[in-house]
């Protein structure tokens, strides 16, 4: 209880401005208040004196104090959390990382009638998920699908889409959640390359290498994330290019939609991580040439620098990338030393290492993949 003097102040000093005691033990009580003259906050503290009559210290808390110990509090954190990021990567080297089990996921993965996403789906099949594969190319997706029960996929469902088409893939999105049920792992693969220069791409080349190079990731998003966010339960992966992290001569509607696909999908992590969906992941891939037939005729200056990636590998990267939920996959490992000091570099010293790297000349030999008669 209060004691008698602590009360006998509290009402001559006014108690709207005053903090009560949560327990007061007599003559020894310290009450505090607090009380704001304008712009500053003044905090007394009553000590009791041998005469009875209290002396009051005023402190001073404006905001500049404030903000100086914000300041100081956060630049702190931030030293001390960078010291432990630093040295993270090496520690999870070291020990065994954690892989997530995706037995029973909904797993759908566009363009997934050849090439990278096929090969995916296989990967997955082996996993357990339950497969969804879209592809506009039906006889390469019956094929897909096929292969995956061969892997031993339980489910799999495959569907006709054009991922350029914003309509069509609402429709068809809507088909697979009535059919199947909600997504939990999106993977935005299907993607296309004119491999020409600029101004000999033909206009509706040039959009439709938008459309679903990137647009399609917008139109994918929309219609599954609502789910993984409602269920703080998901995971968003997105086969960019390493073309999507520096300009490439001859692929300049390409790189532009991957810059476009790494923004999105950076954005989105962000906007996932701001409203506190911790549950909801996303992987960005940069790999650089796969041998799958689509960059046909590109070629490496040096090869034991920069290889043309070999499907399989590739595929079992990306699927152990997405496992170990991990937010940036570049392939192979020389282009993570390449784009880390090329923000440091001069542009003339970039000219220069890109000159050495053949960077200038990757698309002189372009065929891309033949299609069938």
């Amino acid at each position: 209880m209060r004691s008698a003097a602590c009360s006998q102040r509290l009402r001559s000093n006014g108690s709207d401005d005053s903090f009560p005691c949560a327990l007061c033990p007599g003559p020894s009580c310290l009450p505090y208040r607090l009380r704001r003259h304008r712009h500053t906050a003044t905090l007394r503290l009553h000590f009791p004196a041998p005469a009875r009559h209290f002396q009051s210290l005023n402190v001073d808390v404006g905001p500049q104090t404030t903000l100086e110990m914000n300041f100081f509090l956060e630049t702190l954190k931030v030293l001390v959390l960078s010291i432990y990021y630093t040295f993270e990567p090496l520690f999870l080297w070291l020990l065994p990382s954690r892989r997530k089990n995706v037995a029973g996921e909904i797993v759908l993965i566009t363009g997934a009638g050849s090439g990278i996403g096929r090969l995916m789906a296989l990967e997955f099949a082996r996993l357990g998920a339950t497969l969804v594969l879209w592809d506009i190319n039906q006889e390469g997706n019956k094929e897909t699908r096929r292969l995956a029960k061969e892997h031993g996929a339980q489910r799999v469902h495959d569907y006709i889409c054009d991922c350029s088409n914003r309509q069509d893939v609402y429709k068809v999105a809507a088909q697979v959640k009535k059919e199947v049920g909600d997504v939990t792992i999106l993977v935005n693969n299907a993607g296309i390359v004119t491999g020409k220069k600029f101004i000999d791409s033909p206009d509706p080349l040039v959009e439709k290498t938008m459309q679903v190079n990137v647009m399609a990731h917008f139109w994918t998003c929309k219609a599954f994330l609502p789910a993984m966010m409602a269920s703080n339960h998901g995971h968003v992966v997105s086969i960019a290019s390493s073309a999507g992290l520096i300009g490439v001569n001859g692929l300049a509607d390409y790189c532009a939609s991957k810059f476009a696909a790494i923004g999105f999908a950076e954005s989105i992590a962000l906007e996932m991580l701001a409203l506190g969906k911790n549950g909801v992941k996303t992987t960005i891939v940069c790999p650089y040439f796969i041998n799958t037939g689509m960059f046909d005729g590109c070629a490496s200056k040096w090869p034991q620098l920069l290889p043309i990636l070999e499907p399989d590998y590739a595929a079992k990267k990306i699927i152990d990338a997405i496992l170990k939920e991990q937010t940036y996959l570049i392939m192979p490992r020389s282009l993570y030393f390449v784009f880390g000091i090329r923000n440091i570099l001069s542009v003339k010293l970039g000219l220069l290492l890109g000159d050495y790297l053949g960077a200038f000349h990757f698309m002189d030999r372009f065929r891309g993949r033949v299609k069938k008669d």
